[in-house]
Parts: structure tokens; C-alpha cells; sequence
């Protein structure tokens, strides 16, 4: 399944809340991801910017923004982001097609070939 990193803040409500009734936010983070159809694969607490940050599968793009929509809802949370993960064991694979997609663009404000806009 591809995996995704999903990052973010907590609101000063969601704080309070979390002070005044301490516990683990693993369990339901777990399942929220399950609810999508993904899995939770690692949860850390963050300085600065993000609060968070939740490594998880999921089985597509769908299910990743639906996760991710479905918890940023509640509206404790702030900033929030997905990002999709790609293995460092297809970097060459990206790194071909990149150049393939290099030798192709023209940058903007440098002249084209004759026919295109």
C-alpha cells in the first residue's frame, strides 16, 4: 500500500483538552487510519511548526485525503497536511522519467518551437 506522512497542529482548544484529560491520541489516530482503510504505522510528537506527525498506508490517494479530511473535521487541529510517500526504491525509475520530462520542457519566457503556445 502506499504510505503517507500526515502533519499538522493542535488547536489551543484541542490542547486544553488533551492537559485536562491526558491520554494517548495513538489509539485514536489507529483508528481513524483503519476507518479509511489504511494503517497506522508510526505517530510522533513534534517541536516547532507541527505538533505531530503520523506515518500510515493507505490503499490510494482517495482513502489518504479521506483520512485526512475526516479527522482535520473536527476542528481541533490546524495546519494540516498529507503528503504522499515515494520509496527511495523507485528513485531511479523517477529520476529517468524526470529526465525525460527535463529535455522536454521549455521554461517560461524562453522561446518555443514554432506551432506551440
Amino acid at each position: 500500500m502506499p504510505m503517507y506522512a500526515f502533519m499538522g497542529g493542535y488547536s489551543a482548544e484541542a490542547w486544553k483538552g488533551m492537559i485536562d484529560n491526558q491520554e494517548s491520541r495513538r489509539v485514536a489516530v489507529e483508528k481513524a487510519a483503519e476507518a479509511g482503510g489504511g494503517k497506522l504505522i508510526a505517530f510522533y510528537w513534534c517541536f516547532g511548526d507541527d505538533d505531530f506527525l503520523c506515518i500510515a498506508e493507505a490503499p490510494d490517494d482517495m482513502a489518504a485525503a479521506a483520512i485526512s479530511v475526516g479527522v482535520a473535521a473536527s476542528g481541533r487541529l490546524r495546519n494540516n497536511r498529507t503528503i504522499r510517500l515515494i520509496p527511495v526504491e523507485d528513485e531511479v525509475a523517477l529520476l529517468g522519467k524526470a529526465k525525460k520530462v527535463s529535455a522536454a520542457f521549455v521554461p517560461p519566457g524562453t522561446r518555443q518551437a514554432a506551432g506551440t503556445s
